[in-house]
């Protein structure tokens, strides 16, 4: 049920992001943010210090994805959050996340993944129609 939430909740805020116009600026340099600083929170929920400094460290990683993203190419956001969903899939194995809850993983893979897949949507189709006005 978490990932069919997951997959829902995706789509309803990339519809309405492109709805109001939000997709075509910063909207998922931001969402690869918004998404990667939850780990954090879990872990400082948690308390335990050593989970928190590994969770700053991948957020920064993914912070930095997000950056470059918006300043080099929105494809590497596509990457980024691919690559969150995709560690939300094996982290359980890597990192003992005492604060997650256990539904989260699928849920925050299948919000990842589909939020991936719509930007490179929408990029495939920005390029697309370059091609075609020029």
């Amino acid at each position: 049920m978490a990932i069919l939430i997951g997959f829902v909740l995706a789509v309803a805020v990339a519809s309405f992001a492109r709805l109001v116009r939000f997709d075509r600026g910063t909207f998922y340099s931001f969402v690869l943010v918004v998404v990667a600083h939850y780990y954090v929170l879990f872990a400082a929920m948690a308390g335990v210090v050593a989970e928190l400094q590994v969770e700053l460290l991948l957020f920064a990683l993914f912070a930095t994805a997000a950056i470059l993203g918006f300043r080099i190419s929105q494809w590497l956001v596509v990457a980024g959050l691919a690559a969150h969903g995709l560690l939300d899939y094996v982290r359980a194995g890597l990192l003992a996340g005492s604060g997650v809850p256990p539904w989260w993983p699928g849920f925050c893979l299948a919000f990842d993944v589909t939020a991936a897949m719509l930007l490179a949507a929408i990029l495939a189709s920005d390029m697309r129609d370059a091609t075609l006005t020029n």
